[in-house]
């Protein structure tokens, strides 16, 4: 089934009601649809045929998902660019991905000529706004009612990782993918068209588009927008609009936190409020609980799972450290050890990487065959974790983060969920640098909180944490303005190691 037959379903079904809204400008279910007809129409007009890729380059506006609907609905591919690409990747996505048509700001054009110059001349670029070539394209036409069908396993998006290890890969959404991950979004969080979402989370990322946006559209709530993440404007929309339903990325959680925890505000409004992105550190969680009341809700999921896969149920305490349990009607799961063999049982204290197989998981790259990430059907995810008795799974680690130091394994983020408790450190981060006798070593590149803070002194400070010792002591300890992060605001790595080698 066309994904665009749900939301021009649940259009009609909350016509009057309010559907989008940014800054003080809104737009009703009824326009919502009328505008994805009308794109359609152009789209068809102008020879895009099913299966063909249209780019959107673009932040969170008004635009974005009517545009994308308007796709779906004449049998198109959305192809969503983070608009926090460098030149290379941006240049690789589109190339890669075949667009023919890629929306974009104004303020944007001359940037994607200077990128495709040369190499892209075949691809037009529809500007949004008034006046723009979007803005055109719907006047021109009456809005089409029918929708192209698709099957199931046919493409609805391509949906570029940032690609810090490399150039990024496009994973492939099919229409079952989306319409399975939606469907067990709101099963689990209870969305109902009473809910209304503070969506701070690009639409470029599953944590924008598919976790807050769509599950909210099918059900006929409302979706408020953040074009860009401003932690004292989300706090202003939070107080006066009292959202139900929302989500923060593990950096803007640190971001309300620590505004919030000498000056708290009562934010009572939330049923939900989903935290994810990468793991976080307890003392960050407590601190946006402090601050705010939220009891924040973790996630875990990737672009080759569609999204939201691991969570906790509406009602469902948290367990200290545990991102929840799957979600069993969108995936089935193991842990399998990284060196081979058996399963690991629940209840084991072993940790194993997680495979999964169903209907949210993407089936393969595009353009790309990766056949090491599948293993008879099951896709491997990269991701360490135990899982207890009662099926809780426990992030540890990316497997090929780990650090093996003097012959034992080493879990960087276990090694920050402790140095995190320091009183004078905003963030940490933690890899493993060269050593001459232990081959690898605990390296800590930490963010102080206050002025003139010496790596001597946060040496003494893990010398009497008693989990911060023998090989988990950090041995080199780098102080910095700031940790450097990938597009989506995920801690990057890679580039740490390039600058600490």
């Amino acid at each position: 089934m066309n994904i665009a037959n749900l939301l021009r379903r649940s259009a009609a079904d909350h016509a009057g009601q309010v559907a989008l809204r940014l800054d003080d400008t809104e737009i009703g279910y009824g326009h919502f649809a009328d505008i994805g007809g009308r794109f359609a129409a152009h789209l068809r007009a102008v020879g895009v045929a099913p299966g063909d890729r249209i780019g959107f380059f673009l932040p969170n506006t008004l635009d974005y998902l009517p545009a994308l609907l308007g796709v779906w609905q004449a049998g198109g591919v959305g192809v969503p660019l983070n608009h926090l690409f460098p030149d290379g990747p941006l240049r690789h996505a589109i190339l890669d991905s075949g667009a023919t048509r890629v929306l974009a700001l104004p303020g944007d054009v001359a940037r994607l000529e200077s990128v495709l110059d040369g190499v892209g001349s075949g691809v037009e670029i529809l500007t949004t706004g008034p006046g723009g070539g979007f803005e055109q394209a719907i006047a021109a036409h009456d809005p089409r009612h029918d929708v192209v069908p698709r099957l199931d396993r046919d493409d609805a998006l391509l949906m570029y990782t940032s690609g810090s290890t490399g150039v990024p890969k496009g994973v492939r959404q099919t229409h079952r993918n989306i319409t399975a991950q939606v469907d067990g979004v709101v099963d689990l969080y209870e969305i109902t068209a009473a809910d209304h979402v503070l969506n701070c989370m690009p639409l470029f990322h599953v944590g924008g588009l598919q976790l807050a946006s769509l599950p909210v559209l099918l059900r006929g709530g409302q979706i408020t927008f953040m074009p860009r993440w401003d932690p004292l404007r989300w706090l202003d929309l939070a107080k006066r609009l009292r959202p139900t339903y929302g989500g923060l990325i593990s950096t803007m959680m640190i971001d309300v936190g620590n505004l919030t925890v000498g000056s708290p505000v009562v934010l009572d409004s939330f049923r939900v409020c989903m935290f994810g992105g990468s793991r976080t550190p307890t003392a960050a969680i407590e601190r946006l609980a402090a601050g705010t009341g939220i009891e924040g809700v973790e996630i875990y999921g990737q672009t080759e799972q569609s999204g939201l896969v691991v969570s906790y149920a509406v009602g469902d305490p948290r367990r200290p450290d545990s991102m929840g349990k799957p979600l069993e009607q969108v995936v089935r799961s193991r842990l399998v050890p990284p060196d081979g063999g058996d399963d690991l049982e629940p209840g084991s204290t072993e940790v194993g990487e997680l495979w999964v197989q169903g209907d949210a998981v993407t089936p393969g790259y595009w353009h790309l065959d990766v056949p090491e990430k599948w293993v008879d059907g099951w896709f491997r995810t990269g991701d360490l974790m135990s899982r207890d008795a009662d099926g809780y799974l426990y992030y540890v680690d990316r497997i090929d983060d780990m650090i093996v130091s003097g012959g034992e394994n080493i879990f960087p983020q276990m090694v920050e969920e402790h140095l995190a408790d320091h009183p004078d450190l905003a963030e940490v981060a933690v890899i493993g640098t060269p050593h001459d006798r232990w081959v690898e070593q605990v390296t800590a590149v930490v963010v102080p909180t206050r002025e003139g803070l010496t790596p001597d002194e946060v040496a003494e400070w893990c010398a009497t944490n008693p989990n911060l010792r023998g090989m988990h002591r950090p041995r080199r300890i780098e102080v910095v303005d700031a940790l450097p992060r990938t597009g989506s605001g995920k801690l990057n790595r890679p580039e740490l190691r390039r600058m600490f080698p």
